[in-house]
């Protein structure tokens, strides 16, 4: 057996996680195959015309900071592979409901210019940690349980452990500041109440001053077609529209990594998995879902602060207070009368999204988990707030509530995008005291349900596959970890201007 998992792999799942797991197995010498049930690849980072020919939309994920600063992807040649990111002029703009915005700039200091007495503060807890971010993005983007006692680590640990909303309220005088961090805050789809919200907040703001909030022309499948590229490469190979429904149809497998959450493993491997572990894996909790919806446009969005053309996201949500209201519903079983709204504008930095002179958007609202509520209504109700005539633009639109989601890739169990809720219990044990092993010889997990959990970085399954070789006594070559830092020899990352 071990000889077979030294030779041999199986990945069932083509997502950036899934893709990053085979690529590291790959570098490592081992045949692998990439399983996929979907016709096309990519999982959370597909794109297609989902309104009218020509108008190309993303899927699931739309804008990338994680990809932007993942160690592991850093360490991966996409570019030579066709992966080219635009650079929007502001990584995130938040309109207020005065006709203003608040952005967040590439500069931190540019930022805290906008923030009035909050400024110095933002100042004081952001420009130390941009400054350390090389050492501190790998401790990040590990599992909290393995992370090593660094100093730019515990100087995060104490902005980050709070809730989002103790530290607005703490720390920040401002509407602007509470508004823009309540906007960040929001992707963690926790109540802004919760332990450790204020994290995720944190994470994405200095995403934002290290390698901004880009987005891939083309689409977010040019992330997944890069790192398939640079598996085949390797030699690897990927079977698209093949669905897995048991582990027993990998008869001549070694090594399997799961790019699945722990619902799916239950189906495909119960009977490989003892009781115990099969029990901790059912009481695995999903978040809320996203109801999300694509537009064809006849031109950009008509927003009221113009500075809001200057970035490729926007948050839509007025005041802390009503974002934090927003939040808090779904968990409640509700949904917000105005619910917060995030937004992308990607065909405003990228023409090959839309004909010419043609543009398009796309967004997302958080809802109960498996909700068919149709929230068409107050999604455009929210962008038409700061975006007056919105609706007069609209050539044509997609819709698709949480069901709908999930449909379209079984990980969004419920249209949970995060492969189950980040809150605090499930960041430290992600699924289960063992993250990405499993009770089974040479079964592992390496999905978003695993540390550091949701988003396009690719690091579950770098992790995980680091896991794997270590178990069968090999190591990526291809890759150096010492301490935290994770390098690629002779590719040392881009650091953005501050």
């Amino acid at each position: 057996m071990l000889e077979a998992m030294r030779r041999r792999a199986y990945v069932i799942g083509s997502g950036p996680n899934g893709l990053t797991a085979a690529i590291v197995l790959a570098r490592a010498g081992l045949e692998v195959t990439v399983l996929e049930a979907q016709p096309s690849i990519g999982g959370g980072a597909r794109s297609m015309e989902l309104t009218l020919p020509g108008f190309v939309h993303d899927l699931c994920s739309a804008v990338h900071p994680m990809a932007a600063g993942s160690p592991v992807f850093a360490s991966f040649p996409l570019h030579e592979h066709g992966l080219e990111w635009i650079q929007p002029p502001a990584p995130l703009a938040h309109p207020l409901d005065d006709g203003s915005a608040v952005m967040l700039e590439r500069s931190v200091l540019a930022t805290a210019a906008q923030l009035g007495r909050d400024g110095p503060v933002y100042t004081r807890i952001a420009g130390p940690l941009v400054e350390a971010w090389d050492q501190l993005a790998p401790q990040i983007l590990a599992p909290i349980i393995r992370r090593l006692p660094t100093r730019s680590l515990a100087r995060f640990g104490l902005a980050a452990m709070w809730p989002a909303a103790v530290t607005a309220r703490s720390l920040f005088r401002t509407r602007q500041a509470r508004a823009l961090f309540a906007g960040l805050a929001a992707h963690s789809l926790l109540p802004l109440e919760a332990m450790a919200s204020a994290s995720f907040a944190w994470v994405l703001g200095l995403l934002g001053h290290v390698a901004g909030w880009p987005i891939p022309k083309g689409g977010s499948q040019q992330i997944a077609n890069a790192l398939a590229s640079y598996f085949a490469s390797l030699g690897g190979r990927i079977i698209a529209n093949t669905p897995v429904r048991s582990l027993r149809e990998l008869s001549d497998a070694g090594l399997i990594l799961c790019d699945v959450t722990p619902r799916q493993l239950l189906e495909i491997a119960a009977d490989r998995l003892p009781d115990s572990y099969c029990r901790s894996l059912e009481k695995w909790r999903y978040g809320p879902g996203v109801f999300k919806m694509d537009w064809a446009l006849n031109g950009p969005i008509p927003w009221r602060a113009p500075e809001c053309a200057r970035a490729a996201t926007v948050h839509l949500g007025g005041r802390f207070e009503e974002i934090a209201a927003s939040e808090r519903a779904p968990w409640e079983n509700r949904i917000a009368e105005r619910p917060f709204v995030l937004l992308a504008q990607p065909s405003l930095f990228d023409s090959t999204r839309a004909p010419a002179g043609k543009h398009t958007a796309w967004a997302y609202c958080h809802a109960p988990n498996g909700s068919t509520h149709d929230l068409s209504a107050r999604i455009e109700q929210q962008i038409e707030r700061f975006a007056p005539g919105f609706r007069s633009r609209i050539l044509a639109r997609s819709a698709m509530n949480t069901v709908e989601m999930h449909r379209h890739n079984a990980n969004l169990v419920g249209g949970d995008i995060s492969g189950g809720a980040q809150h605090l219990r499930q960041l430290f044990f992600r699924p289960t005291w063992r993250l990405y092993r499993t009770p089974a010889d040479g079964l592992y997990l390496c999905s978003s349900s695993t540390p550091p959990g949701g988003g396009v970085h690719g690091m579950c399954g770098y992790n995980a596959a680091l896991a794997a070789l270590k178990a069968i006594g090999r190591s990526d070559p291809g890759l150096n970890v010492d301490r935290g830092r994770l390098e690629s020899p002779g590719r040392a990352r881009e650091k953005a201007p501050a």
